[in-house]
């Protein structure tokens, strides 16, 4: 008398989402690496970084259809559903918690500490070449009042020292934020402000922000104020506020060491 095999269900959508999952972690992570390379453009790097998170999204479809299989059928394959789905998470962290903190923060690009009169920035050709032959434009009233009414704390940092001395402090911060300045000019002459340009790069995927400090003598010491404007989007999803933010936090403790 033969016994009759009873073939245990295996769902295939299990070692799908593991090996989608595994793609999206090489792509993901060759895009970081070629976003980060000065010789590549940023464009074609950024697709690639789009096309590693959507194969992350489809290796959580596939772990989602292996579970309604393994608990209605009780098919095999949960192993390979649960290792799609953790590295897909993994993949998709930082832009899921990038875009929930958009959601409260307003569409701008460009932030500044003086919003009546922004810092300009340098037409000099040294400043055109390291930004790539771009000058931000300035932006309209609907998006200073949005920076207005989101960024309270982004404002002007008064220092009671000279403006040389401010300058210098202005100065030392943007070399130990490791910006890239491409003019330092000192206050006085005709027009008395002093003027840092720099360029400054995400810590993840490398993009290039392009920045202006002006230094402004007082009659009580010296008053520094931030452009910071991102060169690609209508979008920064806060990451302007946050450099201008902790670069004046720079200057501050550098204020306080000298006294």
């Amino acid at each position: 008398m033969r016994r009759s095999l009873i073939e245990e269900p295996i769902t295939r959508a299990g070692p799908l989402s593991r090996g989608t999952a595994i793609l999206s972690v090489l792509v993901t992570l060759f895009a970081l690496v070629l976003v980060r390379d000065p010789r590549a453009e940023e464009g074609p790097a950024l697709v690639t970084l789009g096309s590693g998170l959507v194969l992350a999204l489809i290796a959580i479809a596939f772990s989602l259809f292996a579970f309604v299989r393994v608990w209605r059928e009780g098919a095999r394959g949960l192993r390979g559903a649960l290792a799609g789905l953790f590295l897909a998470l993994v993949v998709l962290g930082y832009p899921a918690y990038v875009g929930i903190r958009s959601l409260r923060l307003p569409a701008i690009a460009d932030v500044t500490t003086d919003i009546d009169n922004p810092p300009a920035f340098s037409r000099s050709r040294a400043a055109f070449a390291a930004r790539e032959g771009r000058y931000p434009p300035d932006p309209g009233p609907e998006a200073r009042a949005a920076q207005r009414a989101t960024y309270v704390q982004i404002a002007p940092l008064t220092l009671d020292l000279d403006a040389n001395a401010a300058f210098e402090l202005a100065r030392k911060a943007a070399v130990n934020r490791k910006w890239q300045i491409v003019e330092a000019i000192r206050p006085g002459g005709r027009v008395g402000n002093g003027r840092i340009e720099a360029v400054t790069r995400g810590l993840i995927l490398n993009l290039a922000n392009d920045v202006t400090v002006r230094v402004r003598p007082r009659a009580d010491g010296a008053r520094i104020d931030v452009r910071s404007a991102s060169r690609i989007g209508d979008r920064d999803f806060g990451a302007n506020a946050d450099s201008i933010r902790s670069y004046l936090d720079e200057v501050a403790n550098l204020a306080i060491a000298v006294k």
